[in-house]
């Protein structure tokens, strides 16, 4: 990987970044006894509201649900600030936000009880998040910049992402 400095500082600012916002995002579910993705999924709209009602609907599935939120971010925004497995990182976070854009797209028509952080159509921050997680998946700097630098034996040869 030939990346100018000025490219390889810039690629693991982004990656610290969203790494911190779900670390972030993960610990304070974790602390905070009262959190549930219930109110969420409630409100959820369109294609996947079928699927958010039937998790509601199950104390079961809800606590993993909740779990799985917590723990994930949790777990994921570790990985990118270490840069360690990041590749895995950013499909499994890019998995979560997008998950998180088709429970709650900003189409018109559909109007949600938890007020937007700004007027949306189409692009809110999940969608954004998670090309950022693309262009990280495709720009592995942690092979660099990070602790995957000591596990680069497999992928030695040639890079999958082209």
């Amino acid at each position: 990987m030939n990346y100018s400095r000025f490219q390889l500082i810039s690629l693991t600012v982004l990656r610290v970044l969203v790494g911190w916002h779900f670390l972030y995002e993960g610990i304070s579910k974790l602390i905070n006894p009262y959190w549930s993705s219930a109110a969420y999924l409630l409100d959820s709209k369109w294609l996947l509201s079928g699927v958010a009602e039937t998790i509601v609907a199950s104390p079961t599935l809800l606590t993993i649900s909740d779990n799985v939120n917590m723990w994930g971010l949790t777990l994921i925004g570790l990985l990118l600030l270490l840069g360690l497995f990041s590749r895995y990182a950013a499909v499994a976070g890019a998995v979560f936000v997008l998950l998180y854009y088709f429970f709650a797209p900003p189409f018109l028509g559909l109007e949600y009880s938890k007020p937007a952080e700004g007027s949306y159509l189409i692009v809110n921050k999940n969608l954004i998040e998670a090309c950022a997680l693309w262009v990280l998946y495709a720009f592995p700097t942690s092979q660099i910049i990070g602790l995957d630098r000591f596990f680069q034996v497999a992928n030695k040869s040639g890079d999958d992402h082209e």
